[in-house]
């Protein structure tokens, strides 16, 4: 086996950082940790206030869905996502009151073959678009998902800008509903 070390990349937002783990490729296959919480804490990823993910999620989307930009409002998730299979377009913007990068934006490429993560912190919208036929999307929560909590912004808001790569997507009646930032 290689022996690779876990690659985190600190991006224009803070907190929010791009994660490739190590992984050990042979004529067999792969074999990659996908999360060890010894390793993210020494490589700086604070998970959030209680230090621990406590839920985790698996979406299933078609070529060009878009889901999100979904968040909690009084139990923020921080969250770690990754694709299983398939590749999608996934990004945090700073929904973060005060922050100087309010209302920002960062987009990355995840895929089953870049087996890239993207960690995205309490404080954040979250939201991703499928690039390929199919996607499997894995994500782990640092707070338990609550309906009554849930919000969003509009994946088009303009004062965002979001550049996303899907021109004409599928979207949820609940997510076509969510308004611009300045008005959350």
């Amino acid at each position: 086996m290689k022996d690779n070390k876990m690659k985190v990349e600190k991006t224009s937002l803070e907190g929010v950082v791009i994660i490739t783990p190590d992984v050990y490729e042979d004529e067999r296959g792969f074999f990659m940790e996908t999360y060890n919480r010894k390793r993210y804490e020494q490589a700086g990823v604070k998970i959030s206030e209680n230090g621990s993910f406590v839920q985790d999620n698996l979406s299933y989307s078609v070529r060009g869905t878009l889901r999100g930009l979904h968040f909690q409002k009084n139990k923020p998730q921080a969250k770690l996502v990754q694709v299983i299979c398939g590749e999608i377009f996934d990004v945090a913007v700073d929904i973060r009151t005060g922050s100087p990068t309010f209302g920002q934006w960062i987009g990355v490429t995840l895929s089953e073959k870049n087996h890239r993560q993207m960690f995205v912190p309490e404080g954040f919208a979250h939201g991703f678009c499928v690039l390929s036929q199919t996607a499997h999307f894995l994500y782990k929560c640092s707070a338990f998902y609550d309906p009554e909590d849930e919000d969003g912004v509009l994946w088009s808001d303009p004062a965002i800008g979001i550049d996303w790569p899907v021109k004409t997507p599928i979207i949820s009646p609940k997510d076509q509903k969510f308004v611009h930032l300045e008005q959350t």
